[in-house]
């Protein structure tokens, strides 16, 4: 994304005015203060930095600018906030940096966009006449409202090979546009026919409401039961979740998104009550689904069968859950029963049984690999859940834990999921044993360049960075370099944006440093900068030493005793 064209969009909205739209703000010591309309409370949690531009919940930690905030209350991904706030603001993006290959992008996807609204309504319209009674009774098997019907847009496909090829052309879309946008198929002698014939179609749409692709199903005898929508410039079926835009602002109130599989199971959910819902759309959870949801909400429930098939499932999803950070219970459901059948047969006491049984996400985990696995397979599981974290404070959270709950030696585990060393560090890496210490210490010291951004030239000098022991600290400082004197918001992550709102709060809160205590901050990083290097020093001395006692070679010997005391002699003299 052009960094120009979000600084025109954000220096011509003040994110107060902004923010005001959904929330009531109040003046507290200079800053903003509301009740937060991303978790659920009473209570301003909220502070909005009209000054700094940017806002943070002490509550729930949601934070960032003004583009962020817009993009989560409305559901929006962010070039859809980012578009609509330019419009808002008088920007126009596209002359901001030209490109003419992605203005062709923009106009197809535009018509895609169109051909699929002509498509939803053609369904839809197809549902009420005389042809959709057998969709209609089907609905009406399966418990469906009417009400529910028009809110998720449900339509059918005429049992008809050119139905809707037919009703495109006379919107003036030809059947190649018709084939790239998925709605119309081509066999291998060049033959276009509908996609979708016979079945009852679920409209998917996204986070802005607008149609992308659909899901049918079968409603005679035949295969396959379901067919999804192929990927197309407008859909990628991993992205997506079904429902999730009916879904999104009750999870935003919930705080919670329950996540099945099937399309009607996440209709009955809504009728029965449970608006927080919504499906996989007929493929296995990925990591862009999670970080989807995690916009929304921290907990996911996951609702699957319990055979072994769904068992299996909870375990591959609960794992990548968390690996996100968010809380995750598994509710497994009766043998025999989906969730449509158990909320039609024994309705919301029934469902909400089963949510109270449910276990908690690391719990089901540990639980099934103790039980359906074998050694090898648990280590092998418990050392790739700790790789794939990026985050160090999860690391620190879930090591003791795992290796509590798998019967692993905690030290075992820490060292065979240790990161290779980072590269331009002289020094032997530390054991993985001070992950939470090491956090909290990059903590510490990244707030000052973060509440004291004009020694970021001078930090870097110094080599500031020799001091970050994880991670995700030397990424941030990276940035903090790399966009020194600009906007930093737009280049940080959630994580990386959380703290540095917190790190400039905390500016706000207290007093800044006077001239002696910021003169003393200074020099406790420079002394600690020095530190880490005579440590470095001495520790090439020492090997040096042993190198050379092992080949006999006294001369070298005498040097590097020598060079040792010059050391420990200058190390002496600073303390």
């Amino acid at each position: 994304m052009q960094s120009d064209a979000i600084q025109l969009v954000k220096s011509r909205l003040n994110i107060a005015d902004v923010v005001r739209r959904y929330v009531d703000l109040k003046p507290v010591s200079g800053r903003w203060m509301g009740v937060c309309p991303f978790h659920q409370e009473t209570k301003p949690s909220m502070s909005v930095n009209e000054q700094e531009g940017f806002f943070y919940c002490f509550g729930c930690q949601a934070s960032g600018d003004v583009i962020d905030f817009y993009q989560r209350i409305n559901g929006l991904e962010f070039r859809e906030a980012l578009e609509q706030l330019a419009a808002e603001a008088g920007v126009d993006l596209g002359n901001v940096q030209p490109d003419p290959q992605a203005d062709e992008r923009r106009r197809k996807k535009r018509v895609y966009l169109d051909m699929h609204t002509w498509a939803a309504q053609h369904y839809q319209a197809n549902l009420r006449r005389p042809a959709g009674r057998g969709a209609c009774e089907y609905l009406q098997r399966r418990g469906m409202s009417g009400e529910i019907a028009r809110d998720f847009g449900l339509g059918f496909s005429l049992e008809s090979w050119h139905d809707l090829d037919q009703f495109l052309q006379s919107k003036g879309f030809s059947q190649d546009l018709g084939v790239e946008s998925g709605l119309l198929s081509s066999n291998q002698k060049g033959s276009i026919y509908d996609r979708f014939r016979g079945r009852l179609i679920f409209p998917i749409q996204n986070l802005s409401g607008q149609v992308i692709a659909f899901g049918g199903r079968i409603i005679t005898e035949g295969e396959p039961k379901y067919l999804n929508s192929s990927d197309s410039p407008i859909y990628k079926k991993g992205e997506h979740l079904y429902g999730l835009y009916q879904a999104r602002k009750h999870m935003t109130r919930t705080r919670r998104a329950l996540l099945t599989e099937g399309y009607v199971d996440v209709l009955s959910l809504h009728q029965f009550g449970y608006k927080d819902s919504c499906g996989v759309l007929g493929t296995a959870l990925t990591p862009d689904q999670v970080r989807r949801l995690a916009g929304f909400c921290n907990r996911v429930d996951l609702v699957f069968d319990g055979d072994a098939p769904g068992r299996k499932a909870a375990l591959r999803s609960a794992e990548m859950i968390l690996q996100q950070g968010l809380k995750v219970k598994v509710v497994l459901l009766p043998e025999g029963e989906d969730v449509d059948s158990l909320l039609q047969a024994h309705g919301t006491d029934g469902f909400d049984a089963c949510i109270d049984d449910a276990q908690d996400g690391l719990g089901f985990a540990m639980h099934t690999l103790r039980t359906e696995h074998s050694p090898k397979e648990i280590i092998a599981w418990a050392q790739s859940f700790i790789q794939k974290l990026q985050d160090a404070s999860l690391k620190a959270y879930y090591l003791p834990r795992l290796a509590q709950g798998l019967g692993l030696s905690e030290a075992e585990l820490r060292s065979g999921t240790g990161a290779p060393p980072r590269t331009g560090r002289t020094h032997r890496p530390r054991p993985a044993l001070h992950v939470g210490r090491e956090d909290k210490d990059d903590r510490y010291f990244l707030r000052f360049p973060i509440q004291y951004p004009d020694y970021v030239p001078n930090l870097q000098q110094q080599g500031f960075g020799t001091i970050l022991n994880t991670d995700w600290g030397q990424r941030l400082w990276a940035k903090l370099v790399q966009h020194h004197g600009q906007d930093i918001l737009p280049h940080l992550d959630d994580q990386e944006k959380r703290f540095w709102a917190q790190s400039r709060l905390e500016l706000e809160q207290c007093d800044a440093f006077s001239g002696e205590e910021l003169a003393g901050e200074w020099n406790h990083i420079c002394d600690r900068i020095e530190a880490v290097r005579s440590k470095c020093r001495h520790r090439e001395l020492m090997d040096a030493l042993k190198l050379a006692q092992e080949k006999g070679d006294k001369q070298a010997v005498a040097e590097c005793i020598k060079a040792l005391n010059e050391s420990l002699g200058r190390s002496d003299e600073q303390h």
